[in-house]
């Protein structure tokens, strides 16, 4: 199957049409049903989970299962995806809405998290070393020692992540695109800290992240 990546609105259609004409015979919620929701996030995820930069869709494959289950309830909730200047962010707040059977967004999340590790190429020139201070002082206490990512504290793995998403989702925190609703404890975390430093110095951190891979 084939959705638009141009109209989050026929997109999201598409998916309800997909689960409510699936409602009845669909496989047990788990990887098998997951594996099948995953068919309408390929368009823009990619087969493999491995991200698409021009319609500035990360990498997913690989990531706990905890932190999708929790960004998709982000998207559904509004706490991600309200912002009017943030396309990529209404699209999947969009494609969250639909998610309403019992188990399918926990099911899609399990499958997500079952892909291996996408291998991504960097297309950022950051100073690894200086990175490392940068990471040093502020990162490591929510994304842990070596960028595998912390679930107390809401911190997602950054090892495994795209250079440009990295940077995107930092310049977003800092414009209030993300962080500025309540309900979502890590962003309003996140916000403060992405005021500390300017784009190179996040650009060197990302560097350093990058060699932890």
């Amino acid at each position: 199957m084939t959705l638009s990546t141009r109209n989050p609105g026929a997109a999201a259609l598409a998916l309800a049409a997909l689960l409510a004409g699936t409602a009845c015979s669909a496989p047990p919620q788990g990887l098998a049903r997951g594996e099948a929701i995953y068919d309408t996030c390929s368009p823009c995820h990619g087969s493999m989970g491995e991200g698409t930069q021009r319609l500035g869709a990360p990498a997913i494959a690989g990531l706990p299962q905890w932190y999708v289950e929790t960004q998709l309830r982000n998207f559904e909730a509004g706490y991600r995806g309200a912002h009017p200047m943030d396309t990529v962010g209404i699209r999947m707040h969009s494609m969250a809405q639909v998610l309403r059977q019992e188990g399918d967004l926990e099911s899609v999340a399990e499958y997500v998290a079952s892909l291996p590790r996408a291998d991504l190429e960097p297309v950022l020139a950051g100073d690894a070393q200086a990175g490392a201070a940068v990471y040093a002082e502020t990162c490591v206490a929510c994304h842990g020692p070596a960028a595998e990512g912390m679930e107390a504290l809401g911190g997602p793995p950054l090892v495994g992540q795209s250079d440009w998403y990295l940077l995107r989702q930092f310049q977003k925190f800092r414009m209030g695109w993300r962080g500025t609703n309540t309900g979502d404890m890590f962003g309003m975390t996140m916000r403060p800290n992405s005021m500390l430093y300017t784009d190179e110095a996040v650009v060197n951190a990302i560097a350093y992240v990058q060699t932890l891979n």
